[in-house]
């Protein structure tokens, strides 16, 4: 996992992976509906990852723009995903007590 980890995200966002968990963790303390928290940690990840990008990013025609909303698009759903997934391992094991 590892691998692909480094492969696909980029470095410097891995670490919108634990803020992602905490959100969903405080998302599902609360009221919040439980099948709403995956897309919710989406968007938070889409949108966390598109402030990075065009904060680090030299912006000089559309074609960067383009650019730039791709990388936001993707990266936010892979690292939502991994939070996700990470999620899911912690309540398999928990539930293998």
């Amino acid at each position: 996992m590892e691998e692909i980890l480094k492969e696909f995200v980029k470095p410097e966002l891995l670490i919108l992976i634990p803020v992602l968990y905490i959100i969903g963790a405080g998302l599902k303390v609360s009221k919040f509906k439980d099948n709403f928290i995956p897309v919710t940690l989406g968007v938070v990840g889409i949108l966390l990852s598109t402030i990075y990008v065009f904060a680090t990013t030299d912006i000089s025609g559309n074609k960067d723009i383009l650019m730039g909303i791709f990388i936001s698009l993707t990266q936010g759903v892979l690292v939502a995903g991994c939070s996700v997934y990470f999620n899911q391992i912690y309540k398999q094991l928990k539930k293998g007590d």
